[in-house]
């Protein structure tokens, strides 16, 4: 009788588990080695990240850098920040050299960036063959453009290193900054849970339009910046994402899913890989999280950071 009861229950454990509890997410920094923010000096941006990332036992997460940052203005000292990362056991990969505008230069030229910038990726430790576009600016509505640098990139054997889940933490970033240069009292327990509600629910409401685009989950990557938001809440972030339901996942593999062989064709080529494909789908707009757009997310700024105007 026991082994007849044990069966069922045995069968059950070999079923698929549910969708709903596949939510992966991998955690990639753009703009490295970034300038002084509002709160910390560069270095000790990196040594918190690195810290932090530590202590919320957060796997392996990727750095796009821009080496032609390094040794210039707030970039001194960048590669040794750059190699202290590489050392935590993250990896690092191709965000371009200058940072251009794809949609203010030839393809020609932006080639020839991602090559100078590729030149000294290639001799580092820790480096992956991902290109990250800058702005997220795959080519806009120039289709001639956006082919020509797929086809630039699997020539280089660069994989585009697309990001499925935003907030746009740099607005955020930018916000705190003029706030502190203006000599405003900025709530800075607000802001921090601003910066971690708004990317917990990003990540959401990219895995809910991701399952309406492509009828399954991926493993997500998100997008963040080299910030002192990041380095004084990455580790509450990773919390609030697993309490969440989220497992975080190195970058390796978040880029091992098949979704990064997928070339969206859609009337503009920028944004986030869940934004073209929803578009694909013909699925309807907003197909972005709520708070990339500018004016909510400064109007929620400032009511809940500096305790101006209205808002919840």
């Amino acid at each position: 009788m026991l082994r007849r009861l044990l069966l069922p229950l045995m069968l059950l454990s070999l079923l698929p588990v549910p969708a709903a509890a596949q939510k992966m997410i991998a955690l990639s920094f753009d703009d490295v080695p970034r300038g002084r923010g509002a709160f910390l000096t560069p270095e000790e941006r990196t040594k918190r990240i690195i810290a932090e990332l530590k202590r919320a036992k957060a796997p392996q997460a990727v750095f796009f850098v821009n080496p032609c940052r390094i040794g210039t203005g707030d970039g001194v000292g960048g590669a040794e920040r750059i190699a202290a990362y590489v050392a935590a056991g993250h990896v690092i990969a191709n965000h371009s050299c200058t940072h251009p505008h794809l949609n203010a230069t030839t393809a020609e030229a932006y080639l020839a960036d991602i090559d100078a910038a590729e030149a000294w990726l290639k001799s580092q430790p820790g480096h992956r063959p991902s290109f990250r576009f800058p702005f997220l600016d795959e080519g806009g509505r120039d289709k001639a453009k956006r082919d020509a640098l797929r086809a630039g990139l699997a020539a280089r054997g660069l994989r585009n290193g697309y990001v499925t889940a935003e907030s746009s933490d740099w607005r955020l970033e930018a916000l705190a900054a003029d706030a502190v240069r203006e000599g405003k009292a900025v709530d800075r327990k607000a802001l921090g849970s601003l910066y971690v509600r708004w990317h917990v629910e990003a990540a959401d409401f990219a895995d809910g339009l991701m399952q309406q685009a492509i009828g399954r989950q991926p493993v997500h990557m998100m997008l963040l910046h080299e910030t002192d938001l990041a380095a004084l809440h990455i580790g509450d972030l990773v919390r609030a994402l697993r309490k969440g339901g989220w497992t975080i996942v190195s970058a390796d593999a978040a880029y091992a899913d098949p979704i990064g062989t997928l070339m969206p064709d859609t009337p503009a080529a920028n944004g986030t890989l869940t934004e073209a494909l929803a578009w694909e789908k013909g699925l309807p707009a907003p197909r972005w999280y709520r708070y990339n757009e500018e004016a909510p997310a400064i109007a929620k700024f400032r009511a809940k950071a500096l305790h101006e105007g209205a808002g919840k």
